[in-house]
């Protein structure tokens, strides 16, 4: 979990001392990029692969640092949230504005943001093999345009900020969607399977039965009640 907004950076890998995917390097003081270099010496594992759920600075500020670090690994986001990896600003509110400010003055100057080498975008709905796993991308657009969630060995659900335990990610910042997140709660949530464990971009990890049956803004999606 990252110090702040405490996003959850996942790591994924069918066992230890093997390939795995990072997912979602958020931000940390200077970066995560020792923290994860950390799990990934105490269980024995080399990144195949870094996804990126959406484009929000919390859930990309330490992908250029991992990124020149583990130069042969590739990153993977959607093209619509494509632009936010140099620019997050443009998907930035109030809060996160002030952050980026602070962080710039306790490193002692403007944080510039770069894309990495490796950077390939996910087009809609897709499959891929990475770190030796099968990931099913589902374009999930309302949080932000580009959202996506992936599907893992259909056991797990990486949901990013579009499914929470007992939530949803919110769409009031610059570029989301209620209309949007409505659809893709209807049409994209509320029809997976109840078996998937569900890994979000904050707080508690769930399973998809659990939010089937009790996740009020999912129920209301379905019945046309929360746009």
């Amino acid at each position: 979990m990252a110090p702040y907004y405490a996003t959850n950076c996942w790591i994924i890998a069918p066992s230890k001392n093997s390939h795995c995917v990072v997912i979602d390097p958020g931000i940390g003081i200077p970066n995560l990029t020792q923290e994860i270099k950390a799990k990934l010496t105490e269980h024995n594992l080399v990144i195949g692969a870094i996804f990126i759920t959406h484009g929000h600075l919390d859930h990309t500020f330490s992908l250029y640092s991992l990124a020149q670090d583990f130069i042969e690994s590739d990153t993977y986001i959607h093209k619509a949230d494509r632009d936010l990896l140099v620019n997050p600003e443009r998907a930035m509110g109030a809060q996160s504005q002030a952050l980026l400010s602070e962080l710039g003055e306790l490193s002692g100057s403007k944080i510039e943001f770069q894309e990495p080498e490796r950077t390939w975008s996910i087009d809609s709905d897709s499959q891929s093999k990475l770190g030796g796993m099968n990931f099913s991308f589902r374009h999930a657009p309302g949080h932000t345009p580009g959202s996506t969630l992936a599907i893992v060995e259909d056991e797990l659900l990486i949901s990013g900020d579009v499914l929470f335990k007992g939530g949803i990610g919110r769409t009031d910042l610059p570029r989301g969607s209620m209309s949007d997140m409505e659809i893709t709660l209807r049409e994209k949530i509320a029809t997976l399977p109840p078996h998937l464990r569900v890994l979000p971009g904050h707080g508690d990890e769930s399973r998809m039965d659990a939010e089937l049956k009790s996740n009020q803004y999912l129920l209301a999606a379905t019945q046309g009640r929360l746009a």
